[in-house]
């Protein structure tokens, strides 16, 4: 379906990205309430499974693991009804494993439960480098440039850090003594700061006029692929991962 098989060229990470952009209507929706209304491709799980496959497990940019190697597997909802209602028994909305180079070796019998549309949204996010900007900004500053005045927007004082996408969330409490418990949190998507208490400990307003502004920003990794992707790729044997040398220049992009 995909250029798979049939002697056909594996598609790249940036011709598969295109084609997943021309039937992205339903992103932000986590329920389709009428899926007629859907494109056809779509609501095609086979078409979701090629592309899942081919970009986070077959792929060159896989096998040469630039990205983490967590594979996320998102449940498919009970009901269509209820955002929050997942499979039997409350189980989590997803589950995770470590990449292997084919899929039947991550999932078997549990792959009629996943919902491949899903998954791939969430390891595009899961495998994408993000950064998180916290500045300290004047008000005053603020409406100024957003009246569009011809004003500079410098932060009195900022901290930029890396930040990491993940699925699940850590619920602790500062002045408790109990174990930190992690939860999942999908369909939202929360960023893990390692060392928050020192880094942000200078973050501090000072001034009535003072704020913060907090930015997030994705720069690279399988959100941004590469438009080619070099052929110079070895392995010592099936089971190995590619080391594969990607010599094309990306530019950082903000979102």
């Amino acid at each position: 379906m995909l250029g798979v098989g049939d002697g056909g060229e594996t598609p790249s990470r940036y011709e598969l990205l295109s084609m997943v952009k021309k039937h992205s209507n339903l992103i932000g929706r986590t329920v389709v309430e009428d899926q007629q209304d859907a494109p056809d491709v779509e609501m095609d799980m086979k078409f979701w499974n090629d592309v899942f496959d081919l970009y986070f497990v077959r792929g060159k940019e896989s096998r040469g693991r630039q990205d983490d190697d967590l594979v996320f597997f998102v449940r498919k909802l009970v009901s269509r009804g209820s955002a929050s209602n997942y499979d039997t028994e409350s189980l989590d909305p997803y589950f995770v494993r470590r990449w292997a180079p084919k899929l039947s070796s991550l999932i078997d019998e549990t792959s009629i439960d996943v919902d491949w549309r899903r998954s791939f949204y969430l390891n595009l996010i899961a495998h994408t480098s993000f950064s998180v900007t916290v500045a300290i900004c004047s008000q005053q500053v603020l409406q100024n440039h957003q009246a569009g005045k011809d004003t500079s927007l410098s932060p009195i004082y900022k901290v930029v850090k890396t930040v990491y996408a993940s699925p699940s969330r850590v619920n602790f409490q500062l002045d408790s003594k109990k174990e930190v418990e992690t939860t999942p949190a999908y369909p939202d998507i929360c960023f893990a700061i390692d060392d928050f208490d020192s880094t942000f400990d200078a973050v501090v307003l000072t001034e009535k006029d003072h704020c913060y502004c907090v930015v997030l920003n994705a720069h690279d990794g399988a959100a941004f692929p590469s438009k080619k992707v070099s052929n110079d790729c070895s392995t010592s044997d099936n089971s190995s991962p590619e080391v594969c040398t990607n010599t094309t220049t990306k530019k950082d992009t903000k979102v």
